[in-house]
């Protein structure tokens, strides 16, 4: 039976092992220093949004593809999971279309004039002149869906624990220890890196290409009537605007700042005033027409998205004596790429195995 240990207990690690536990010859254990619950600078998974906003081009969307499918079956069929359907919006400034036409925009295809991802929602539409904002140039709308992260991490814990996987708390510094950390006390097969973050840090690993993407938010209980986002704001080139309300009681989400190599994990309270004032000017109807004082504030909170230089790393590489399949450096979509790449994940660890492939 192979025994396998993944590094982390954010969404990509819990979902990688929940894939790997459905195998039922494989024998899994967790090991992580943060674990659902837990609030902390280095644990970006409790922090995110999260939604589903395609970010990525044409040719790397496979992820995105895959996953989509998975968490719109979870919103309607397992209600316990803590995720909903929801309209979005997606806006394009008026003075952001030659850069968006350029291909000079941080956010791959999400602004597109005419995206690869209207084929992937079945209700997507482009809005007319009459249903845009002020200063907007063209925008889409397609039903997608929110996780209330609070409830879904969890829900992913007990699905792992149902098919037997052990989690355990613990601090690896080198990749190679995680070799002697299983629940079995047992030679370990396969060890699976989703270390996000803290991959720069990670001996064996030590990849500085990973640098943390510093993402702060307003949580308040006021609910939007559908997500939104646009392409930039008046106020600065790494803040951004977007909102989203969580399933199940989860808030309303207001964002928000891309600040690339900033780990400050504190709150700054101008940045929040303006996150607010930009949601405000964007959907006044969520104040029903207070302006910011109508914001009934739940909490303020920071979290440093993964980002890695070079996209995303799905690889498996021989460290000393052990199998390493790593997965990290997702940046602001670990939740929407979550199930295609742990599906990648899977099929690595078949190959270290030497298993066939199904």
């Amino acid at each position: 039976m192979p025994n396998i240990v993944v590094v982390g207990a954010g969404v990509s690690g819990l979902t990688c092992a929940y894939l790997l536990s459905k195998q039922q010859d494989n024998v899994v254990t967790v090991i992580a220093k943060h674990m659902p619950g837990d609030y902390d600078i280095e644990y970006a998974s409790p922090i995110a949004g999260a939604n589903v906003l395609p970010m990525a081009t044409e040719k790397n969307s496979s992820w995105e593809r895959r996953t989509w499918h998975e968490l719109r079956r979870l919103a309607t069929e397992v209600p316990e999971a803590g995720i909903h359907l929801q309209k979005s919006r997606v806006y394009r400034r008026e003075k952001d279309l030659d850069k968006l036409r350029k291909g000079g925009y941080s956010f791959d295809g999400l602004f597109l004039e005419n995206p690869w991802y209207r084929s992937l929602f079945d209700d997507f539409r482009e809005l007319s002149k009459e249903e845009l904002p002020q200063g907007m140039a063209s925008g889409c709308e397609f039903g997608s869906v929110c996780i209330n992260v609070m409830l879904y991490l969890p829900w992913l814990v007990g699905q792992c624990r149902r098919n037997g996987v052990v989690l355990r708390r613990g601090i690896v510094g080198h990749i190679t220890e995680a070799a002697h950390m299983s629940h079995t006390g047992g030679k370990v097969d396969v060890v699976i890196n989703t270390t996000g973050l803290m991959a720069s840090r990670l001996g064996g690993v030590m990849d500085q290409n990973v640098i943390p993407i510093r993402g702060q938010v307003v949580v308040v209980r006021n609910e939007a009537p559908y997500m939104l986002t646009k392409s930039g704001t008046e106020d600065a080139e790494d803040e951004v605007c977007y909102v989203m309300t969580r399933a199940a009681g989860g808030g309303t989400v207001l964002g928000g700042t891309y600040s690339k190599g900033q780990w400050e994990s504190q709150p700054d309270p101008n940045q929040a005033m303006r996150i607010m004032r930009r949601v405000v000017e964007m959907m006044p109807e969520i104040t029903n027409g207070q302006g910011v004082k109508g914001f009934d504030i739940v909490r303020h909170g920071v979290g440093l998205r993964p980002y890695r230089n070079g996209g995303v790393r799905i690889e498996k590489e021989k460290i000393g004596d052990v199998w390493v399949v790593h997965n990290y450096g997702h940046a602001g979509w670990g939740y929407q790429g979550s199930y295609g790449c742990a599906e990648d994940v899977v099929a690595l660890v078949g190959e270290a195995l030497d298993r066939p492939r199904l």
